[in-house]
């Protein structure tokens, strides 16, 4: 039977009436459009968008009488669950804002998110309860407390109970396309997290700008592994949905050995990823993989012209899209579905709506002069999707733009097609012998040899001043991998100042949810790593840098 062509990513929009920018409004056109079509779908359970709708609605009233009001701040404390979707629309329809966190905070890390966001309540899974009384003991301000579903936690009351309890409450409507609607707390490259403002408008328009990246379809259902209270979850996975009135699937957490069983068994067309786990798939036995899959793209990245190979020949999936955000700037580049430049991180996205103004992009030097083509320099960005600061920080904030346009802290190249080109976080430049080394750039070819999980190239001092170099690895599952061997791929394959003078194989990297790894926690450890790495400087048959 004949397929149905494709809708372009402007007929897909054009299905549904126009909105004002508020999540409200957004959802509404969709509920008028398609009311009994899957939403959320979690653990077996389904929303339709008219029931999403009213659920959302629900539970807006029931936080109005917990007292929540606009600008007031509640924290999300739990794995993947359609409470965290729901409880971002129902405050932004008091105006009030999201705080989701990490469920794998420790103890410290909770309070302080809990404590620098000065939230009001706290929305948690009953398995989180334990944390969230470990973090909230002895706070100035007192939080009120519920759990996301039914628990034997006695005094702490569930949320379907407090709705019915609610059941006919009014509340002021506190929608605005330019009210924050969410805070992303984002360690960046320090581990001091920071409070990422968004506002309502940023959401719908990242949404439909991934309608556009990725082509996606009414029929499409979005695999969401990714945690909720990440950038890439909220506003990829959930707005993409929500944009194309598609279907999104929850996920409580990525799981590497059942992935295909569940993509197939769910039935899933579209997934995002980190590099770590595209990376983490690639190298899982084949009897893990379930060829009756139908997942047909995935975004992500970086992908090695290695991941490239294996998820289309192999794993059968022929989109893969490369792109390039941060919780800063959602949705900047990305690579064209259907003509991408494999390592790039592609064009300035596009919104399908050509008349409205999306990402302008500049490349700078030291002296703030834009660089020619295929010279690096530093990246600023300036659209509609930029933050709108970091929660109490106005320095920072202040600190992060320069004339109106956002610094990014990533070094970039531009080419004569116009791709854009990574090279390496600002801080992640190792500076040895006079020159500047991308840390990037020695974990992607480290991260290629076949035996190897994932490494970190990190700078340490050097006796004769400046950096070395260290690269930390993490074998495969079942494999080895010696020093020698690391340093002999890296010979093949970088010039002399880029090779490691220090190799250590260790049992895991740190790293945060996301599976971005946290170079500044390998740095802390440096001397111990140092101590314990074959130091190739000191071996005389060693080619040296």
């Amino acid at each position: 039977m004949p397929q149905p062509p494709k809708l372009t990513p402007a007929d897909v929009l054009a299905r549904f009436d126009p909105h004002d920018g508020t999540l409200e409004s957004m959802l509404a056109a969709r509920v008028r459009r398609l009311p009994h079509h899957p939403f959320i779908e979690h653990a077996g359970q389904t929303l339709s968008y008219a029931q999403f709708a009213e659920k959302a609605a629900a539970m807006a009233a029931m936080l109005w009488t917990r007292g929540v009001r606009a600008g007031d701040r509640v924290a999300l404390l739990s794995h993947n669950h359609p409470s965290i979707p729901l409880a971002l629309f129902a405050l932004a329809r008091l105006g009030a804002v999201a705080v989701p966190v990490n469920p794998d905070f420790l103890r410290d890390e909770a309070r302080y998110v809990l404590e620098h966001a000065q939230v009001s309540g706290v929305i948690c899974a009953p398995d989180c309860l334990e944390l969230l009384e470990a973090a909230s003991a002895g706070l100035e301000r007192p939080l009120w407390k519920m759990v996301n579903r039914p628990s034997d936690a006695g005094a702490v009351q569930d949320i379907d109970t407090a709705m019915r309890e609610s059941e006919g409450a009014r509340f002021d409507n506190g929608s605005d396309p330019d009210r924050t609607c969410i805070l992303i707390y984002s360690s960046g490259t320090t581990g001091f997290p920071k409070g990422v403002m968004h506002a309502q408008r940023t959401f719908t328009l990242a949404g439909e700008g991934f309608v556009a990246r990725m082509h996606l379809q009414p029929d499409d259902r979005l695999l969401c592994i990714m945690p909720m209270f990440h950038m890439n979850a909220i506003f990829y996975s959930l707005a993409g949905s929500l944009a194309t009135g598609a279907t999104l699937i929850l996920l409580a957490r990525f799981s590497a050995s059942t992935f295909w069983r569940d993509a197939a068994q769910l039935a899933a067309t579209e997934v995002n990823t980190v590099a770590a786990i595209s990376n983490i798939l690639m190298r899982r036995p084949r009897s893990e993989f379930v060829p009756d899959h139908r997942i047909r793209s995935i975004y992500g990245g970086p992908f090695s012209q290695e991941v490239y190979r294996v998820f289309k020949s192999e794993f059968g999936v022929p989109g893969l899209v490369e792109g390039y955000g941060m919780s800063e700037i959602p949705g900047v580049l990305s690579n064209p579905i259907d003509g991408p430049k494999v390592g790039s991180i592609g064009l300035p996205c596009q919104h399908p709506n050509q008349t409205v103004a999306f990402a302008q992009l500049r490349i700078v030097g030291d002296d703030g002069h834009e660089v020619a083509v295929d010279v690096a320099g530093n990246l600023l960005v300036k659209n509609q999707l930029v933050m709108q600061g970091y929660f109490r920080d106005p320095q920072l904030t202040a600190e992060s733009f320069k004339d109106g346009w956002f610094v990014t802290g990533d070094v970039v190249r531009r080419d004569a097609q116009g791709f854009y080109w990574f090279v390496a976080r600002s801080k992640d430049i190792i500076r040895r012998r006079g020159e500047n080394v991308s840390g990037a750039e020695i974990d992607r070819i480290v991260n290629e040899h076949p035996d190897v999980l994932m490494s970190a190239a990190i700078a340490v001092p050097s006796p004769v001043g400046e950096d070395d170099i260290l690269v930390a690895v993490v074998a495969r599952e079942g494999q080895q991998v010696a020093p020698e061997e690391i340093r002999r791929w890296c010979e093949a394959r970088l010039a002399r100042v880029k090779l490691p003078r220090y190799v250590v194989v260790v049992d895991a990297l740190p790293h945060n949810r996301s599976f971005r790894i946290e170079k500044f926690k390998l740095k802390a450890r440096s001397e111990s790593l140092v101590a314990s790495a074959v130091d190739f400087e000191s071996l005389p048959s060693t080619r040296h840098a």
